[in-house]
């Protein structure tokens, strides 16, 4: 028996001396090194044991897996090896062992279900998957049933089947109606469990002929019907009333009326029934009663409690619900059913299985030739599992012997590999409910050292401060490190250095002579090799002038200050906050380069302030409290802060209590609020006063407690609300006895530094809190969920301690226990920690790229495995960038861009990328120790897109009727150019648009000379560039044509500067016709409408009017001839009209809409102005200037004889301007603007102009003179006429005429 007991201690020896050798050989994650080291296969990703497939869609049985070299990938089926080059249907990916059935074109799923399995091997060994069983997925329909009507008494009982079709996976039942809508479930209906409707008693409005259950099929998503069942409910009272309608009335009728019923219990029937639930899973327990009244369910565990936090009651408490169970739940629950008339009960006995879970999974072994270590395989189960090894995929009996290989029960020991032990180990753990393989490879390498930290890497560290200079190493076998200073130097040792297993140099406390050059060395029995790193230690930054307690009135100002000095080559920021928090946004605050600065103080600035001083090494902070207090009511009351006590005495003197008592100082006209007391001790921390306690300004007396092992003396502050007394002078000292401690260390944690340690901190006890001398620390620790014993080490007072070889990222129990020289601390607590973590070994597979729109994808991938991540998972880091863009074909300075996705998620968005763009990135997982392998660069184009606005327009050779465009091609194309648009238009000088123009240009052309524009005019250019996505924003320019008739037109000149490439010239269309500056003088009942017209002669207009804001039709006049005016008669007086011009012949061409009002309506009742006085004296001024007049005028007839201006007029008379005929008050011929011939002699009124005034409204004899009339400010017209000689020199602008609509229309010929 004791010969039995000393296997397990010495394997336990060997097993940790062999975690320490494996730790020292973890493979970094560097990428450069994993790409030549080789490795057997590890299998990475396969599908679930249990596989359900849509027998209507391809069946993708996954297995992928990784090495070095890349494995190969074989498949057996039903245990026989599956040939799948000899099935048309079954595809194998590639660089991959996963199998595609293509049943979507023509193959049968039924025709593969089976089990298989994978295979990944190369050179080093074979790793196997899970045994895969494929089955498809089954929704059978209903079988057809004849359903009889269920005809129920009022208050029985009623169960409504449902029977649904086996399927694969079980259907989803619930209950609707013919509507599609969910049955009401209550306490008194519901589902059960099993599909079936229970009614613990029927009611009359369950009456209905639509109970329909339904399955759902989630896997097909597909959703079966049953025929509709009818319930019809008998109520008592309508019974009632069949019976007397057929007994006589000397008969006794009646029916009993509705009876109660103590419960009786649906389901499960009798009373105790079994049920057995395997670990982990969900336990369901179900109890559905009848009665009446509804009886109540409840639930309980005999001999124990249901469990707290994983206990939860469904289907209005008919069903208990336990997650997670465990063993532990295994026993008898009851239910019990009540109403008022009784009660009934259940009991089920509950049976706990599990299935095979790991204890310890087997971890991959990477050796040196000669080493030892081994694999551990325990796993737990009920009943407990078999272990079974397999080697390569083979059973381990059958499997190549190997001399360094020993199988031991749950365990394989290697003992003296040599590079042809390298293999993969299978650990398959097995009970009746199922079981686990896992594998693990035992990888023998001989490797030369390698230096991984980059070389000449810069470290800073503050002076005083811990420096760490890092020497990240590899080699088989491990390789031993050295340090050097300098370049010469000899090498480092004594206690002022710290040397880590990770090859990590620690400088506890750097000095600045610590600084230089330090020279890392590794070498085994194949090499050697070193690194150099440099060390800079910079000045601390310190607060030289802190901010200091301040006392305000209200309304004041205050200022603190802050100075800082620090180290020259480091930038500090200074931060001001307020309570721990940001300072309010108020411009009231004023932050200075060393100070903060309040103005106007108020009651809400009352706080404590704090400068916080940042660089990129170091911190510092100080803080001081603001008191703001109201300002005084008069001179004469002075507040201040109060006098402190005096008189303190120790009375009543305990081992852990003590009475203090004091007198009040003068409050100085502000109540005492309270009394702060505070101690020292004289023993521990002489000279420092901590806090005990405070109590009300109304006490004078404090029971206090004390601890042991402190030499105590007492002081009292007094406290008003402007602030602290100053303190009182001490107590007498009082020295309490030594005991073991009361508490242990708090804040205890478990964190790894490094992938082989696990650092244990906690926060040492203060001086008193030791209670007694010689004060220490028991650390213990063991790893989780194995069944080892604690190990522990006592230590100093001190506040860390680290464990040395331990596994990667482990889970650890962790306690810490303080003990003195009269004993230990109560026993403490644990807290879990984990050992270090080490970077992530595989990156994310299957990256995939959805490209969304020509700036924005969607990146996808499948998590890695949390066992390969060794450390607490982070996220995912995305890094992507432009390759070069597809237009210009021209690479540039590469610079990746980095998204972080927090958690274990799967996807994210790729923003801001360019149109027409190739891009790459990977994909990799990230851990609290850093980022693990990338994946393989992903690429991926982006589409084209709008292109920018071309890079200029300049417009330049003005001409009388050409301009000349010159532009750039958009300085980002985001695509193909295919096009160049130009739209212009013409601007008047009332800054109004013409018509707009546009033209299409070739891409590949950059200028271009526009032909036959108007002279003297202003254009306004739109000019923007297309690719086959659209049109990219435009550029704008304004340009004018040259007015001088004497200019020499240039078509085309060229400069030093220029391009030479004649440019494509652009005949430009005339720009009519339009109808422009319509505008309205308008009268109580009429209004005198005028315009501006351009376009071909003999346009024939119409007048188009209506009230404004009406739906009614549009009411239409015709003009007469091709004049530009009209007047409308017949408007109702103060109304809103709305008016628009058009012309016959020209479909569609109107001109804009105007809006005028009638005047309003004159009085009936006005004064006559014949009686008023003003106007009487006017007419007689009027009279009497006439009379003068005429005197002027015979005196200068007789002097000078006949006066010559109407036989002037008559001699030269002006063909262009005739009279207008007194008799019928026409007007005479106008000259048109392209006819200046002059009229024949006499012909003064010809009949084809002639315009009697009885026969039109449009006569202009009753309102003004000549034919081109224009309304001036008041309404009137202003006569004019175009009557220039055909020879006559233009003036310009310097006419003072209106101008003709002729005219108006040379503006855009």
């Amino acid at each position: 028996m004791m010969k039995k007991m000393s296997i397990p201690t010495s394997k336990a020896s060997l097993v940790l001396f062999l975690c320490q050798i494996i730790s020292a050989l973890d493979v970094p994650l560097d990428s450069k090194l994993l790409e030549e080291l080789s490795q057997p296969p590890t299998i990475t990703q396969q599908s679930p044991k249990d596989y359900i497939v849509d027998p209507r869609e391809n069946i993708v049985i996954q297995c992928e897996a990784k090495g070095k070299p890349p494995p190969s990938f074989s498949w057996t089926r039903n245990g026989t090896h599956f040939d799948i080059d000899k099935d048309a249907q079954v595809t194998m990916k590639p660089n991959s062992g996963t199998l595609v059935v293509n049943i979507m074109n023509g193959g049968k799923a039924e025709a593969y279900e089976g089990v298989y399995q994978c295979t990944a091997r190369n050179e080093r060994g074979a790793a196997i998957s899970n045994n895969i069983v494929i089955r498809p997925s089954r929704s059978p329909l209903w079988t057809k049933e004849k359903l009889e009507p269920n005809h129920v008494r009022e208050g029985d009982s009623l169960v409504l089947h449902c029977r649904p079709p086996v399927g694969l996976p079980p259907p989803i039942i619930f209950w609707m109606d013919n509507a599609f809508q969910r049955l009401p479930q209550s306490e008194r209906v519901s589902q059960g469990l099993n599909g079936d409707l229970y009614f613990s008693n029927v009611q009359p409005e369950d009456t209905r002929e639509d109970y329909i259950c339904y399955a759902r099929f989630n896997h097909t998503q597909t959703i079966q019907q049953k025929q509709p069942i009818s319930v019809k409910v008998f109520s008592m009272d309508s019974l009632n009333d069949t019976i007397a309608a057929n007994l006589s009335d000397t008969d006794i009728y009646g029916a009993k009326p509705v009876t109660e019923r103590q419960p009786v219990l649906l389901t499960p029937t009798g009373s105790t029934s079994t049920k057995v639930e395997l670990r982990g899973n969900v336990l369901l327990l179900e109890c559905i009663a009848a009665g009446l009244p509804t009886p109540v369910i409840r639930w309980i565990k005999e001999g124990g409690e249901l469990p707290a936090n994983r206990t939860f009651f469904e289907n209005f408490k008919k069903t208990l619900k336990i997650i997670d169970v465990s063993e532990a739940d295994s026993g008898n629950y009851k239910c019990i059913a009540r109403n008022t008339l009784g009660s009934v009960h259940h009991v089920i006995s509950v049976t706990v299985k599990a299935a095979p879970y790991w204890i310890t999974a087997p971890r991959n072994l990477v050796l040196s030739p000669g080493e030892d270590g081994t694999l551990i395989c325990r796993a737990n189960g009920n009943p407990k599992p078999s272990i079974s090894w397999l080697a390569n995929g083979v059973p381990i009996a059958i499997a190549p012997e190997d001399p360094s290989r020993k199988v031991d029960g749950d365990t394989i020991i290697f003992s003296q590999v040599q590079e042809r032990s390298s293999a993969v180990y299978q650990c398959n753990a097995s009970n009746e409910y199922g079981y686990l393989l896992a594998n693990a490879f035992v990888n023998v390498l001989a490797e030369p050292p390698r230096i991984l930290t980059p070389a000449n890497k810069l470290y800073q560290v503050i002076a005083d401060s811990p420096a760490l200079l890092d020497c990240a190493y590899f080699g088989s076998p491990k390789p031993e490190i050295e340090w050097f200073k300098g370049v010469k130097g000899s090498i480092l040792r004594g206690n002022e250095y710290v040397f880590h297993d990770n090859g990590t140099l620690e400088i506890p406390v750097a000095q600045k002579n610590s600084a230089g050059t330090y020279t890392c060395v590794a070498r085994n029995e194949l090499g050697k090799i070193q690194n150099e790193v440099q060390l800079e230690i910079k000045d601390p930054t310190m607060i030289i002038k802190q901010p200091e307690y301040k006392v305000i009135q209200r309304y004041g100002q205050v200022s603190f200050e802050c100075i800082i000095k620090h180290d020259s080559t480091l930038l500090p920021t200074v931060t001001w906050l307020k309570d721990n928090d940001e300072l309010p946004d108020d411009e009231r605050f004023l932050v200075g380069k060393d100070n903060l600065t309040i103005m106007n103080v108020t009651d809400k600035d009352d706080g404590t302030y704090t400068c916080i001083v940042n660089t990129t090494l170091d911190s510092v902070s100080a803080s001081a409290v603001l008191t703001v207090v109201a300002a005084p009511p008069t001179p004469a009351i002075i507040y201040a802060r109060p006098n402190p006590p005096f008189d303190l005495e120790l009375t009543g003197q305990l081992e852990r209590s003590i009475d203090l008592s004091w007198i009040p100082g003068d409050e100085n006209n502000s109540p005492i609020i309270n009394f702060v007391i505070e101690y020292e001790d004289a023993l521990h921390e002489p000279g420092v006063w901590h806090y005990q306690t405070e109590v009300p300004g109304t006490q004078t007396t404090a029971q206090l407690k004390l601890s042991p092992y402190v030499n105590y003396s007492f002081r009292v502050i007094a406290v008003n609300r402007i602030g602290r007394s100053q303190p009182s002078e001490p107590s007498e000292q009082y020295l309490t006895k030594s005991a073991s401690p009361d508490e242990n260390p708090a804040n205890v944690q478990g964190i790894g530094s490094e992938p082989d340690n696990l650092v244990i901190t906690w926060e040492p006890l203060k001086g008193f809190q030791s209670n007694g001398p010689g004060l220490q620390y028991k650390v213990s620790w063991r790893q989780k969920d194995v069944d080892d014993e604690w190990t522990s080490v006592i230590v100093a007072n001190v506040s860390k301690y680290i464990v040395s070889g331990t596994p990667t990222f482990v889970p650890y129990e962790v306690k810490v226990q303080a003990l003195n020289d009269l004993g230990y601390a109560p026993e403490p607590s644990e807290v879990i920690g984990h050992s270090g973590e080490d970077l992530p070994m595989v990156a994310p597979g299957n990256v995939q790229v959805h490209v969304i729109n020509s700036t924005l994808a969607k990146v996808h991938w499948d998590p890695v495995p949390l066992k390969t991540v060794r450390g607490h998972l982070q996220g995912y880091k995305v890094y992507y960038w432009k390759v070069q863009s597809l237009s210009r074909r021209s690479r540039r300075h590469i610079e990746k861009k980095i998204l972080t996705f927090r958690g274990n998620k799967t996807f994210g968005m790729l923003p801001g990328l360019e149109p027409y763009s190739s891009y790459k990135l990977n994909v990799r997982v990230v851990n609290g120790k850093g980022e693990g392998p990338a994946s393989p660069d992903k690429v991926f184009n982006t589409p084209e897109g709008v292109p920018s606005s071309p890079s200029f327009l300049k417009i330049t050779n003005p001409t009388l009727d050409s301009l000349t465009l010159e532009w750039g091609s958009p300085t980002h194309p985001n695509g193909v150019l295919t096009s160049y648009t130009l739209k212009f238009q013409p601007i008047n000088n009332t800054h109004e648009l013409g018509p707009l123009v546009e033209i299409k240009i070739p891409a590949n052309e950059s200028s271009l000379i526009l032909k036959n524009l108007n002279y003297s005019t202003r254009y306004k250019f739109y000019f923007n560039a297309q690719t086959s996505v659209g049109s990219g924003s435009q550029i704008t320019e304004e340009a004018v044509t040259i007015m001088d008739e004497g200019y020499s037109e240039i078509l085309f000149a060229t400069s030093p500067v220029m391009h030479t490439v004649r440019p494509t010239f652009y005949k430009v269309q005339p720009l009519y016709p339009r109808i422009r500056n319509v505008t309205t003088a308008a009268a109580e009942t009429y209004a005198n409408i005028s315009w501006e017209y351009e376009g071909p002669d003999h346009a024939n207009f119409y007048v188009e009017y209506g009230v404004a804001g009406s739906k009614e039709d549009w009411k239409k006049e015709i003009v007469n001839g091709s004049r530009s005016f009209f007047v409308l008669k017949g408007l109702t007086p103060g109304t809103a009209y709305k008016v628009r011009v058009g012309a016959e012949g020209l479909s569609g061409f109107r001109s804009s809409e105007d809006v005028f009002e009638t005047g309003p309506a004159m009085a009936s009742r006005q004064v006559d102005i014949a009686t008023q006085g003003w106007f009487i004296g006017l007419m007689c001024a009027v009279a009497l200037l006439i009379l003068i007049l005429l005197i002027v005028c015979f005196i200068r007839r007789n002097k000078g004889g006949k006066y010559p201006v109407k036989e002037k007029e008559d001699a030269h008379a002006d063909p262009e301007i005739q009279p207008m005929k007194e008799d019928d008050g026409t007007f005479g011929e106008y000259s048109d603007a392209e006819d200046h011939k002059p009229l024949k002699k006499g012909s003064r009124t010809p009949s084809d102009r002639t315009v009697k005034k009885e026969d039109s409204d449009d006569s202009l004899v009753d309102y003004g003179e000549g034919v081109n009339g224009q309304f001036n400010e008041d309404g009137s017209f202003i006569g004019q006429y175009s009557g220039k000689k055909e020879k006559e020199p233009a003036e310009g602008n310097e006419s003072s005429e209106a101008p003709s609509p002729v005219n108006a229309m040379n503006s855009f010929v």
